[in-house]
């Protein structure tokens, strides 16, 4: 079967996932993720592509991102990539692919979805055991968005905005909002929607979208005939 074209629609939220080829690690050091951070901030900023979320683990990563354009994201992915695997075969002395495949993505509706995925993304290292505690991580987002440090980088997206009037409110009712957790259908429906790049959200949302791209954005039904474009 053909691969589908990538899903990529400019202003709406993608989550994006990149894993080390064979799981190997991508980030050595806590000066690679510095570096990987830095050329994000760079690359966002010139691309036009905002940065809403973040967590670096030892063979992958997790990004929450709104694109200006269509290209955006592609763009962004192909150039802090290309750089990074120059940038880490160099220290490591090693030489070929880093990454598994081109990046995973998906859509997802930002009123219903953005911030299961920003807590999906933050309690990764803890479901990894890296971690007993979200904040106890170093390399996401959380601790923006929690409120116990800040990082120009980041863009916070509407939902969080509504959480609160104030930034100790909203600080507040995100760190219940994580601390809460997410069930297990949750996560398997944010890891299967972006590791097969269906968009995610309710289906008023995901028909909106199919208005919007040339492309299915959601498996077909059993039985149900494929449209074609």
């Amino acid at each position: 079967m053909a691969r589908l074209p990538r899903l990529t629609v400019a202003g709406h939220v993608h989550h994006v996932i990149q894993r080390g080829n064979n799981r190997q690690l991508v980030f050595a050091r806590a000066e690679d993720r510095v570096f990987f951070l830095e050329l994000l901030e760079q690359n966002a900023r010139a691309i036009k592509v905002a940065v809403h979320g973040y967590v670096l683990m030892d063979d992958h990563f997790h990004l929450l991102l709104t694109p200006e354009t269509p290209e955006g994201l592609p763009q962004l992915m192909q150039a802090i990539g290309r750089r990074y695997v120059r940038y880490f075969n160099t220290l490591q002395g090693r030489s070929g692919t880093l990454w598994e495949g081109r990046f995973r993505s998906t859509v997802l509706e930002a009123s219903t979805q953005l911030l299961p995925c920003m807590a999906y993304m933050d309690l990764n290292p803890v479901r990894a055991g890296l971690v007993a505690q979200p904040q106890d991580f170093a390399w996401s987002s959380y601790r923006h968005y929690s409120g116990l440090q800040s990082d120009k980088r980041l863009t916070p997206p509407a939902p969080y905005w509504d959480l609160g009037n104030t930034p100790f409110a909203r600080e507040a009712a995100y760190s219940s909002w994580v601390q809460s957790g997410l069930g297990s259908q949750q996560v398997q429906a944010l890891t299967h929607a972006t590791l097969q790049g269906w968009a995610l959200g309710s289906d008023a949302f995901l028909s909106q979208l199919e208005e919007l791209v040339p492309r299915r954005v959601r498996p077909s039904k059993a039985g149900r005939p494929v449209r074609v474009a």
